[in-house]
């Protein structure tokens, strides 16, 4: 195995080379297959391992351009500069303005967290409560995740409800947007009422609220004045 003097000038090369290496790499490098003396040797340089394929890949500290929430991946593999999977999703819940849903968290960190959020609800370290998200066809009931601090927790939850009345997007499933936009495209150069789609809708079997049908209009641009009579005989 190399000395400690010659690991560091190997590591730094490896890094400065590849970014993101296994531990096969590292045993090669230094010429160990010993685990531990492998983490002993990056230890000094401060390391990191990816919070997905079972923390599998390594990277130095100082690599990482983290974006504002401590994540950074490459080439699939995911880094955060809160360290473990666990960490990082207490962090994210506790710093959050309004809380996250597990599909939130899933998104954005681009792995399931449902396991490690049973964790931190085990511990207290994050809440959890019912909401009902504004708007959409059949809003669905979905869980919250909140900082296990109370004040703060209260404070996550009523930016969360003020976020819902102020969203003019209520959550619009795709194929409903889609459906839409069909329906004004098959109307007149006015855009028909809200009222007017979401009714067209309904006599194709197709369940959509009018204030659906006002967040697609906002999210693509399309005017709110309408004239109802006008989109009418545009059908005709």
């Amino acid at each position: 195995m190399l000395t400690p003097d010659e690991s560091t000038t190997a590591l730094d090369l490896l890094f400065e080379r590849e970014r993101v290496v296994d531990i096969a790499v590292l045993f090669k490098t230094l010429g160990t297959d010993s685990r531990m003396s492998v983490f002993r040797r990056l230890s000094p340089l401060g390391y990191l391992s990816s919070y997905n394929h079972g923390g599998r890949y390594y990277t130095l500290r100082r690599i990482p351009l983290f974006d504002e929430n401590g994540l950074w991946q490459y080439q699939g593999a995911l880094f955060s500069s809160h360290g473990s999977l666990k960490e990082t999703t207490w962090r994210l819940v506790d710093r959050s303005e309004a809380g996250w849903t597990h599909e939130e968290l899933r998104d954005r960190l681009r792995v399931r967290v449902h396991n490690t959020l049973l964790e931190l609800l085990r511990e207290k370290r994050v809440r959890r409560e019912e909401h009902m998200p504004h708007g959409g066809a059949r809003p669905l009931a979905v869980f919250l995740y909140l900082s296990g601090d109370v004040v703060r927790a209260g404070i996550q939850r009523e930016r969360r409800e003020q976020r819902g009345a102020d969203r003019v997007d209520p959550g619009v499933e795709p194929f409903l947007a889609v459906e839409i936009l069909v329906e004004v495209v098959h109307g007149s150069r006015v855009v028909p009422a809200a009222a007017v789609v979401a009714s067209r809708l309904a006599s194709r079997g197709i369940a959509v609220t009018p204030q659906a049908v006002e967040a697609v209009y906002h999210r693509h641009g399309l005017g709110k004045k309408t004239t109802t009579s006008a989109s009418m005989r545009s059908r005709r």
